[in-house]
């Protein structure tokens, strides 16, 4: 029987991965703890890896010529999810693969030729994402200090379609879980509103809109955000100051109808299968949870971060010391030539600062509730959210603040300070 162009396909992938059929299957095979995801999003969550597995064993047996083999576990596969499509347009060329060779997925069936490349797209994302697993002893480099009531982190790569959570382990980023996902059908680096791009950036969830809200407020177009969302706060401040605009970024669900949508089909949100949207809904908390989404993971080992997070929390406390010593050359000395406050410039924020300081006898700055975040994108920058607990001697205030600093010949110097 000749092989199909779609399994020669697969073949490449596996061999340019350099992976077996075997490795994949054990790849694919963890689970995250009842203390993360609680019993319901466990099982749930199993659920959806015995899915995936039965997915990929089909991909891998179609590229091995395997047809009979393929159908029985694609059969599996609709059996848990009637409304996955791209299951359904397997099962059509498997059958259809009975009476006559095919050229590529979708060949069985009549529908638009752009959408069954898509769901062709997505059986190879997901494959790929299978089989080019994280380091399991690396961790993403972004994560270089969660605060203390940070409880999970997010971490969306656009190149693998990819969200990870991980958890805060007593200062430790600990990986959980991870699901397939869908990014701008532009792809990422979201610049303008309307560019149907995915933004890159370090985020927060900012709310949690249910599917009752979504139906009140948006009424039949809710249907495209599935069982929810979890919005977020772009554009940024690094984003404005980058002269990037739009608004509405989400990570939400899917229609109703669907299982999943290809891996670029969104108008620049990052879409889940409701049933991981559901899982991970619990674990995100409104103005804590950060959501880092990066064009690629930089996987690197934990001293690494150590060593990054040790220079920039040097940089910060000499930063703090400084604005209490009342010496505003030397606090000054923190802040790069290109800063802005988004109101101020360097120039006008000097002068602001030196006379505020000509009038106090004492300052007294606390930081708490600290997370550092390299940004992915620029090694060289970082961001910074804590809360300032300021008293002097004719003033007190407390406030949450964000901070980027700037790696500059070999010293942090902050490139934008303000409210967080």
């Amino acid at each position: 029987m000749k092989l199909p162009i779609f399994a020669y396909t697969l073949t490449a992938i596996i061999f340019v991965t350099a992976l077996t059929p075997s490795s994949t299957t054990l790849a694919i095979g963890q689970f995250p703890s009842k203390q993360d995801l609680g019993s319901s999003g466990l099982t749930t969550h199993k659920a959806k890896i015995a899915t995936e597995a039965l997915l990929a064993k089909t991909l891998l047996a179609i590229a091995s010529a395997q047809f009979d083999v393929a159908l029985v576990e694609i059969d599996k596969v609709i059996s848990g999810h009637p409304n996955f499509r791209l299951a359904h347009l397997i099962k059509g060329d498997l059958l259809m693969v009975r009476a006559r060779p095919f050229s590529d997925i979708g060949s069985a069936s009549n529908g638009p030729s752009d959408r069954i490349a898509d769901l062709g797209d997505e059986a190879k994302a997901r494959l790929i994402r299978h089989q080019q697993q994280r380091p399991p002893h690396r961790v993403p480099s972004y994560l270089l200090q969660m605060s203390d009531e940070q409880k999970y982190a997010f971490i969306v790569d656009t190149s693998k379609y990819t969200l990870y959570v991980y958890a805060n382990d007593n200062g430790t980023p600990r990986y959980v879980a991870d699901y397939y996902t869908t990014i701008g059908r532009n792809g990422s680096e979201k610049f303008r509103e309307g560019d149907k791009r995915t933004p890159i950036g370090v985020y927060q969830i900012i709310g949690k809109r249910a599917r009752p809200e979504l139906d009140r407020i948006y009424g039949n177009q809710s249907a495209l955000y599935g069982s929810g969302a979890l919005p977020l706060n772009y554009p940024n401040a690094w984003d404005q100051r980058r002269g990037r605009d739009g608004h509405g970024i989400w990570i939400h669900g899917v229609p109703f109808e669907t299982f999943s949508r290809p891996p670029r089909a969104s108008d620049g949100c990052v879409a889940l299968s409701n049933e991981d949207l559901e899982i991970i809904t619990p674990l995100a908390q409104i103005g804590k949870t950060t959501v880092i989404i990066t064009p690629s993971i930089d996987w690197v080992e934990p001293p690494n971060i150590q060593s990054v997070k040790q220079s920039l929390q040097q940089s910060f406390e000499s930063w703090r010391l400084d604005w209490e010593s009342l010496n505003a050359d030397q606090y000054l000395k923190h802040y790069s030539s290109t800063f802005s406050s988004g109101s101020e410039d360097l120039k006008s924020w000097s002068l602001q600062k030196r006379r505020v300081n000509s009038i106090k006898s004492w300052i007294k700055v606390n930081a708490s509730e600290m997370s550092m975040y390299r940004y992915p994108g620029n090694d060289n920058l970082a961001v910074v959210n804590f809360t300032q607990n300021y008293t002097s001697s004719n003033l007190s205030n407390v406030m949450r603040k964000i901070q980027y600093w700037q790696l500059e010949n070999k010293q942090w110097r902050i490139v934008y300070e303000g409210e967080g």
